[in-house]
């Protein structure tokens, strides 16, 4: 495999044509650079090198399969920009696998993210409103953006209920101050059956180290709960106060 050298005068032609490159696939589609520029640079480098080794800018995020041109141009390579990506990835989800080119929709959507849950972390600020709503959508959650949103619910701006999923023992021992109800997870089929009006409501699971509430999570997501957020690395990890 050849080596290249990423501070060679060949290299660093090649990584500027490549960023022109970029902005003349944005231009043609309407496209946006990721937010995150350490996504972007690392892509155009990806991009660059597979362009001095193969002749073409094939995708950095997947192997190159074949030793020749032709068994490459046989084995359907992704060549960027890439049909799955024009095609599927970003119209579905906003932005291709490599990341790099977004729809403008999805670009703003991540900045906002990002400046939410750099409040929450840095606790430079409270969150706004509308931080609080984009962090409460998220999947997983950290013990600093917990908190964040605990804060956020005293205050008027979101609604969500926070469920303890350990065992009645586990939550006398200590529980984050402002759960809402202790659903034990060795109780699981007796409580899910009486919450099934809940189904569009904001939930937040938690147990001691994440992975009973994930488990919980997925099994209510499943069966049709939409809004069911989670407690990553669960009690252990949290900073806020803990009624023991």
């Amino acid at each position: 495999m050849q080596q290249i050298d990423v501070n060679s005068d060949e290299f660093q032609a090649e990584l500027e044509k490549t960023w022109k490159f970029v902005e003349k696939v944005n231009k043609q589609f309407g496209f946006v650079q990721n937010p995150d520029s350490e996504i972007n640079d690392g892509v155009a480098m990806g991009l660059a090198r597979n362009k001095l080794i193969y002749g073409k800018r094939y995708c950095p995020c997947f192997m190159v399969i074949g030793e020749t041109p032709e068994e490459r141009k046989a084995a359907d390579n992704r060549i960027c920009p890439c049909k799955p990506a024009l095609e599927k990835e970003i119209p579905e989800q906003g932005y291709c696998h490599c990341g790099i080119f977004c729809t403008p929709e999805y670009a703003q959507k991540h900045a906002k993210e990002d400046a939410a849950e750099e409040a929450a972390h840095l606790h430079s600020r409270g969150l706004s409103k509308e931080e609080a709503q984009l962090l409460l959508e998220k999947d997983q959650l950290d013990g600093d953006e917990l908190e964040a949103l605990i804060e956020a619910r005293d205050l008027g701006m979101v609604k969500f209920e926070l469920i303890d999923v350990r065992e009645q023992m586990e939550f006398q021992m200590g529980h984050i101050k402002g759960t809402d109800e202790l659903w034990p997870t060795s109780q699981f089929y007796d409580w899910f059956e009486k919450i099934q009006n809940k189904k569009d409501d904001y939930m937040i699971l938690y147990c001691h180290t994440g992975s009973r509430s994930y488990q919980v999570q997925h099994i209510m997501k499943a069966q049709g709960f939409k809004h069911i957020g989670n407690l990553m690395h669960g009690i252990v990890s949290y900073n806020g106060e803990i009624v023991r």
